[in-house]
């Protein structure tokens, strides 16, 4: 989750603000670069595996109490969350953006700055779920730990 969240970050620090500096000529240039390969190529493999690397440890810690399917059950549902946002919210803003005929720069103003809004927002939903799945972890460490008599015999 670290990873789909920190790319998500660079995103919104750099991409979307390039897209956002020149409208329509950053467009332009964003489409051009964007031509071969584009951040959706590196979500397209890392959030699913985000998805399924958050399921298995739900899975895998199930028997280890409520706190601790709590925490990996969260983590797993804000990963589905995001990558839901990023089809409902994100994909068409980014076909009109990077795919669609040319529209005119108030159109694109206004897709970037709402794209870079719900960015940082989409940001924040990973975050909660990176936390739930160190919580998660945590709460699994306190559980498999073997209990031990104290040192002085009480």
């Amino acid at each position: 989750m670290a990873a789909v969240l920190s790319v998500n970050v660079y995103n919104s620090i750099v991409d979307a603000r390039s897209w956002s500096a020149n409208i329509p000529d950053s467009i332009l240039t964003a489409r051009i670069y964007f031509k071969t390969v584009n951040p959706g190529t590196f979500f397209r493999t890392a959030s699913p595996f985000n998805q399924l690397l958050a399921l298995a440890a739900l899975v895998a810690c199930w028997k280890f109490g409520r706190k601790v399917r709590l925490y990996f059950g969260l983590a797993f549902l804000l990963a589905v969350l995001t990558d839901a946002l990023t089809f409902a919210y994100f994909y068409p803003r980014n076909e009109i953006l990077f795919l669609a005929a040319q529209s005119n720069a108030d159109v694109f103003t206004k897709i970037c700055s709402e794209w870079s809004t719900m960015n940082w927002v989409r940001s924040i939903i990973l975050a909660f779920g990176l936390v739930c799945s160190m919580k998660g972890l945590d709460a699994y460490y306190v559980k498999a730990q073997p209990r031990t008599k104290s040192m002085d015999g009480t």
